[in-house]
């Protein structure tokens, strides 16, 4: 499924490879990708970035719908200033978890929120029932985009990729 999500200053949109070079600024960044995932690594060149687009460009068709990863892009001048992902947690491939990068240089501008929240808007019309975001317990800046988004904390658990996380669930309504 194809999505040009537009918000007021952002458009979320699909990948595509002529994103590498601003994509390597989110994704090659460790201050961005040591909070990713445990088997995330930054990304070291415009190749490994290139592969790692086509990668998910090619995953997406085959994605539990509304899982996907799209790029978030400023509208006034249409410079990539992130990603998003919605996709099922490990290890039982039930609850949806939403995460996010943005350049670090993009940083505290309010990018991670507006995107998010339309993100979940467009999850929940598509029948989804809750939306999850997992950070590491010192991760103050992916736990303040949660409790912005209006996120109600869960707890602590280790279920997820094996590793202490805070939860944080969202419903609508």
């Amino acid at each position: 499924m194809s999505l040009q999500l537009p918000t007021d200053r952002l458009l979320i949109r699909e990948w595509e490879l002529g994103d590498a070079d601003a994509a390597l600024s989110v994704y090659g960044a460790e201050e961005v990708t040591h909070w990713l995932t445990p088997e995330w690594h930054p990304v070291t060149d415009i190749r490994a970035m290139r592969s790692v687009l086509h990668a998910w460009i090619e995953a997406g068709p085959n994605l539990l719908p509304p899982a996907g990863r799209w790029a978030i892009v400023r509208k006034e001048d249409g410079e990539l200033v992130g990603g998003l992902a919605l996709r099922l947690l490990p290890p039982f491939e039930e609850d949806f978890e939403l995460s996010w990068a943005v350049r670090p240089d993009l940083w505290g501008q309010g990018y991670a929120t507006e995107a998010s929240q339309a993100i979940i808007s467009w999850a929940f019309s598509q029948g989804i029932e809750e939306v999850f975001a997992v950070a590491r317990p010192n991760n103050e800046r992916a736990i303040s985009v949660a409790r912005r988004l209006g996120m109600e904390w869960v707890g602590e658990t280790e279920k997820y990729y094996d590793m202490r996380l805070q939860v944080f669930r969202q419903r609508p309504g």
